[in-house]
């Protein structure tokens, strides 16, 4: 790998890896595969946990990552997007990326692209294959013992497909990124079965016949044993409340009673279940997580932004619904679990998501609209758009184009008994965030 000579501070670290072109046609791993090779192939120097899917697998890889901690082993978490800060994305044992490393670790990075991009044959490379090469030689550079790592976008050609995992796992699948991955399920399955490796088990949330047929033809294709999450567990919820969630899982290895998550809704009690099931079949690979590891990985696991409860009175939710497939588990959670609020939902959505769906979903627990554009603008929908929507439902609603103003006018109009809801994107419930903890620091 050639010597940097120059190093980025982090500011133009961040300006220079986010200008750089994140999808596009032809897609193949050629170049992740060249890039990681002149980096040292640091992907091959940790233990990996792959973790997939449409829904979830955030939360599931965090579930994961907190279980693993807690048995003593250094885990670095690799996800994206980041809710407030881009050091977020990579983490050790909880600790963020240092804006120190993250620059250096860029500049470096830069090198490499450019090498690239004067090769006889030019390889280009994109976003996310340069933040994975970021991240892994991170981890190696740390000595982590596990790195639990996040598929990017689909599968079969996300940068992290470079890896060969103990374990694989594919949370569920929906309807996302259709240019990209396919305009059926079957064939979004397809993409996102592509972590499945030969002789490496997969676990799976999915219980849609349709895909997890997807799923075992391409287990079967790859000696892969395929453990369907819902088949390996039995799980009964014991009680819920703003603070969290208790319930029981049975698994044929052992019956764990009381464990307790801190995260809200039935889907992160699957989601757990999943990481539970993860954590058991590493036995498989002589890794043995002791039972005292998995009830507290999930009792500390650390995972914002999803129905997270920021402030009490009024009741402050924020959640990174950004599909409808999320939204209909947050109107699932808040008609089973919150139900008896007037709830005020300030709402911005991507545009290139199913808005007809999602304004559906929230227009089903929302007393009153607040609109607003989240900070990535250019991905933004005006909305006027959300009004046709909203307006199928007979919802009141405003407009404030200004983030803060819109958060701050929340609080205003929400009486202590209230819930205030940000949904409809990452990117706006990271907005709230930053904001809600200044305003409620004051």
């Amino acid at each position: 790998m050639p010597v940097n000579v120059g190093s980025m501070n982090i500011d133009e670290a961040m300006d220079w890896l986010f200008n750089v072109r994140r999808f596009g046609p032809d897609r193949t791993l050629v170049p992740t595969r060249r890039y990681l090779e002149l980096l040292g192939n640091p992907q091959n120097s940790f233990k990996s946990i792959h973790v997939g899917g449409t829904n979830g697998k955030g939360s599931t890889s965090a579930f994961i990552a907190s279980i693993l901690e807690a048995a003593g082993y250094k885990v670095g978490l690799y996800t994206s997007p980041h809710l407030e800060r881009f050091n977020e994305r990579i983490k050790i044992n909880e600790a963020e990326i240092s804006d120190t490393d993250a620059s250096r670790l860029l500049s470096d990075a830069k090198v490499v692209f450019d090498e690239m991009l004067v090769y006889p044959e030019p390889m280009p490379l994109r976003f996310f294959d340069i933040l994975t090469g970021v991240c892994f030689k991170y981890f190696e550079e740390q000595g982590v013992d596990f790195g639990v790592i996040e598929v990017g976008l689909g599968g079969r050609l996300d940068a992290t497909n470079i890896i060969t995992p103990l374990v694989s796992v594919i949370t569920n699948i929906g309807y996302e990124h259709v240019n990209i991955l396919g305009p059926t399920l079957e064939d979004i399955a397809y993409e996102k079965a592509g972590i499945i490796k030969e002789n490496i088990p997969v676990v799976t949330g999915e219980t849609k016949p349709n895909i997890l047929e997807v799923f075992r033809t391409v287990a079967k294709e790859n000696s892969s044993e395929l453990i369907q999450v819902e088949e390996y567990t039995q799980h009964q919820r014991l009680s819920t409340g703003s603070d969290g969630q208790i319930f029981n899982l049975k698994t044929p290895k052992k019956s764990y009673e009381r464990l307790r998550i801190p995260l809200l809704g039935m889907h992160q009690v699957n989601n757990a279940s999943t990481a539970v099931t993860v954590a058991e079949t590493l036995a498989q690979q002589d890794i043995v997580i002791p039972s005292k590891s998995i009830v507290a990985g999930l009792e500390n696991v650390y995972w914002p932004g999803r129905l997270e409860v920021i402030h009490r009175e009024p009741l402050v939710v924020l959640d990174c619904a950004k599909d409808a497939e999320a939204t209909e588990v947050v109107r699932k959670t808040i008609h089973d679990d919150l139900n008896n609020r007037r709830i005020i939902a300030v709402v911005s959505i991507s545009s290139d998501k199913n808005i007809e769906g999602m304004i559906e979903h929230i227009s089903d627990f929302t007393d009153h609209y607040i609109l607003t554009k989240h900070s990535v603008t250019y991905r933004a929908t005006e909305p006027e758009r959300l009004i046709q929507e909203i307006e199928k439902y007979h919802k009141p609603y405003e407009v404030y184009l200004e983030r803060e103003e819109a958060f701050r006018h929340a609080v205003e109009i929400a009486g202590p008994d209230d819930m205030i809801l940000v949904i409809g994107s990452v990117y706006l419930a990271g907005d709230a965030r930053s904001y809600y903890a200044r305003l409620f620091s004051e």
